[in-house]
């Protein structure tokens, strides 16, 4: 197991665990705050963050900013991972074989970040932190309680660029993060 960031980032740039690595560009690790109280949590990386290494860069990210200065965060404050560290083929859901290669990766960035507060961003993320048995529409909003940690489920910022509608939700849901 990987005790430091430095290994960790190392064994991740090495991976070849599934299939996803074959057409990565870069691999997509994490971003922010290594110490924040506040932690996010996406699906994978899409065709900008594939460029770029850094999660959350596309429109949905510009739209993730957009939240944070309304609620008064600073991206520098929080720290964003992905369940997966590498893009999906066309910004495809990760393949469960994936994100069960992916989730060592994950569960020691939650080590070493060691937040108080967990923002689930989308079902992806819902199902594999929380378990198969969320729903994002059911559990958006509703905190969970999990190994001392406060997770908190809402919309992915990308499916608010499709439903525009969900958008008060997301909001009044990031809202919550003030109150903390």
């Amino acid at each position: 197991m990987y005790q430091t960031w430095e290994e960790l980032e190392e064994a991740c740039k090495k991976c070849s665990k599934c299939k996803l690595y074959t057409g990565r560009k870069k691999v997509v690790i994490g971003t922010g705050n290594k110490n924040a109280k506040i932690m996010f949590i996406g699906e994978g990386p899409g065709a900008d963050e594939d460029i770029q290494g850094i999660p959350f860069v596309g429109k949905a990210g510009k739209l993730m900013d957009q939240a944070f200065q309304g609620i008064g965060i600073k991206r520098e404050e929080v720290y964003i991972a992905n369940i997966v560290k590498c893009r999906p083929p066309n910004n495809r859901n990760p393949e469960e074989d994936e994100a069960s290669s992916c989730r060592e990766f994950l569960n020691m960035q939650i080590k070493l970040v060691n937040p108080e507060i967990i923002v689930l961003l989308g079902n992806v993320a819902l199902k594999n932190i929380l378990g198969k048995e969320y729903g994002i529409t059911s559990s958006r909003g509703k905190w969970v309680e999990k190994d001392g940690i406060k997770y908190l489920p809402t919309f992915h910022p990308a499916a608010l660029l499709r439903d525009e509608s969900k958008k008060i939700d997301f909001w009044k849901d990031l809202k919550k993060l003030i109150y903390i």
